[in-house]
């Protein structure tokens, strides 16, 4: 029955992951149904306080995106990648990689393509090189940011396990860094130089490539702007001290003991807090946070908590016995198991916190360490390996040189390969550093 059961989890994550989009949230739900219906299994709760996490920080980064400092800290990007233009390879992936730190959402790169695309051209540097690095970048530090909806689910899985957000910071912050800029520096030298590659060389013939004294004027950002990205920052540092020092959370005493405020509770109210505070001091217009690209994208996660977790959770309440005696000896034995695994279900699904939510119940109910745990999350970064997610197509189309494309053969596209380097130094590195601290 386990078998069978896993079966119908792995069909509806392939169905929804062609389809797309909601639809995935919703096939989980359907997947609470046929376990409660059919098979007679008791439901799981539903993840709130994952859900209500990602509510909280989407609403102070729209309401940052409103305020116009997702436009801010683009301008500051481009003084940072102007300052070392023949540099572009190694720089340019580690600033996206900080704009997806601080702000939780890969989205953010998109800003920063059009920037990278032009320096590289001016500097005759092949724009596949940075564009396709600070990608794969921008998705790696999904898993290290306090404020994505992968990080908020991770934060409330682990926390029963006595691990909080400051020991996760500790271990996915370097594994992920250390992945791009090994990746950065393999690839520095990643195909034909750029005034020899002919599909470049024929779209200059025929004028398709705009020069930089060409491009329109940047606008000049408001004082809200960057009031507004002061005050993410705070909330973005008040969430890793407090994550980091257990003692400045608040605590009360109840039947005779300590009860300490909850990383999820401490998150929802800073974020919440946050988000008033920009809309007092940054003076977005209401009506455009809730209807912005980054409210969207949050909405969706909320969808995806709500179906995959609540399905992937129910799934495990009713083969808890099967899993420890039979499925708990295989990946103990060999823990690189679920690493590959998460990298599969991630490459289908295309997200990270859909992964997280489908994966780490099952990682839980395992029984595995939590280093191990951490270590193979690092893997759930592989919505570059089938090239059709929403990042890899806008870089695509970013580069009007032609230089970042999909290959013939379809997996020996531009990002394969600091996709690939990313994520196997991401693992083993978060691997080593997790059964040092934890």
């Amino acid at each position: 029955m386990f078998w069978f059961q896993l079966l119908i989890i792995i069909l509806l994550i392939f169905f929804g992951a062609r389809k797309g989009d909601v639809f995935m949230g919703l096939l989980g739900g359907v997947g609470v149904a046929v376990f409660v219906f059919i098979f007679n299994v008791q439901p799981a709760a539903p993840p709130i306080d994952v859900m209500l996490i990602i509510l909280a920080v989407v609403l102070a980064a729209s309401a940052l995106q409103s305020s116009g400092g997702l436009n801010f800290l683009v301008h500051l990007a481009e003084k940072m990648l102007s300052k070392s233009p023949k540099n572009i390879t190694i720089i340019a992936p580690v600033i996206s990689w900080l704009f997806t730190f601080l702000s939780g959402t890969g989205h953010v790169v998109y800003s920063l393509l059009p920037v990278i695309n032009e320096l590289a051209i001016d500097n005759k540097i092949r724009p596949e090189r940075p564009i396709s690095n600070s990608i794969i970048a921008s998705q790696q530090a999904i898993t290290c940011s306090p404020v994505s909806a992968a990080t908020a689910a991770m934060i409330g899985f682990m926390a029963p396990l006595g691990v909080g957000l400051g020991t996760i910071l500790a271990i996915s912050i370097p594994a992920t860094l250390l992945g791009i800029i090994t990746s950065a520096l393999v690839t520095i030298r990643k195909g034909k130089e750029l005034e020899q590659d002919p599909e470049y060389l024929r779209r200059l013939a025929e004028g398709l490539i705009v020069t930089s004294e060409q491009k329109a004027e940047k606008q000049a950002v408001s004082k809200g702007a960057k009031a507004s990205v002061v005050l993410f920052l705070l909330g973005v540092l008040s969430i890793v001290i407090m994550g980091m020092f257990t003692n400045l959370r608040p605590s009360w005493v109840q039947g005779g003991e300590t009860a300490m405020l909850s990383m999820p509770y401490t998150i929802e109210i800073i974020m919440l807090v946050c988000a008033t505070l920009i809309i007092i001091f940054g003076r977005p217009a209401i009506e455009t946070i809730l209807n912005g690209p980054i409210f969207r994208a949050g909405a969706l996660a909320m969808v995806c908590a709500f179906g995959l977790a609540w399905m992937s959770s129910t799934f495990i309440n009713g083969q808890t016995a099967f899993i420890q005696e039979h499925v708990a000896t295989i990946v103990n034995s060999h823990p690189w198991t679920l690493a590959v695994i998460m990298f599969i279900v991630a490459a289908l699904t295309t997200s990270q916190g859909a992964t997280t939510l489908i994966m780490v119940p099952i990682a839980i109910a395992l029984d595995l360490p939590p280093y191990i745990i951490i270590g193979a999350w690092m893997a759930v970064n592989a919505n570059y390996f089938l090239p059709v997610a929403s990042q890899c197509l806008a870089a695509i189309s970013f580069d009007t040189t032609g230089t970042t494309k999909i290959g013939r053969f379809v997996l020996n596209h531009s990002f394969m390969i600091p996709g690939l380097i990313n994520s196997l130094i991401s693992v083993i590195v978060a691997t080593l550093i997790g059964s040092v601290l934890i």
